[in-house]
């Protein structure tokens, strides 16, 4: 019961503290998900509030997953089976937070922290193929698509075909279906 409730409950819960929503609450005395493009995801929150916002809410949803991962790490011990399990329940809590209706954000900013958290290098890789891409394609949203698609490349490049990279696929195409729907 207790291996529930810190590595299901504790991460949703967790990712349940969307920073859009918050800033924006403190800031303007309003719901983020009533203004610019609706989403109470990071670049809503910087079109709303500017650098600010954005910066901000990046730092809570950053922050919320690195704290769900560190705790995890401290109840459980390092194993790609935690690592996925917290990034997909608190990426889960993020997209459907219980007090928001289930009306999050789109989590980009969850998987690539907890991407960051898994192999650092993954994030290099993402930026080169956003970099390459834009330079290419001039579309922002498809070049950082590609860019986010590098996490898995990257951590099958450093942990072979493994629970964390194939989980990690899984998320990146939860996160297309997401990004489509809303």
């Amino acid at each position: 019961m207790m291996t529930i409730l810190f590595s299901i409950v504790i991460p949703y819960l967790l990712g349940s503290i969307n920073g859009a929503y918050y800033i924006t609450k403190l800031f303007k005395k309003q719901d983020v998900r009533t203004l610019g493009s609706g989403n109470a995801g990071a670049t809503n929150a910087g079109r709303v509030l500017g650098k600010k916002g954005f910066l901000l809410t990046i730092l809570i949803d950053a922050g919320k997953t690195w704290i769900a991962l560190f705790l995890a790490l401290l109840w459980f011990g390092s194993s790609e089976w935690v690592l996925f399990s917290v990034v997909l329940f608190v990426l889960l809590g993020h997209l459907y937070p219980l007090h928001l209706q289930f009306k999050g954000g789109k989590g980009i900013v969850v998987y690539l922290a907890g991407a960051l958290w898994a192999e650092p290098l993954t994030l290099a890789a993402a930026a080169v193929m956003m970099g390459v891409s834009y330079l290419i394609t001039r579309r922002y949203t498809i070049s950082g698509f590609l860019a986010i698609a590098m996490v898995p490349a990257a951590l099958c490049w450093s942990y072979g075909i493994s629970i964390l990279s194939v989980g990690m696929s899984a998320v990146f195409f939860l996160l297309l279906i997401v990004h489509k729907r809303i």
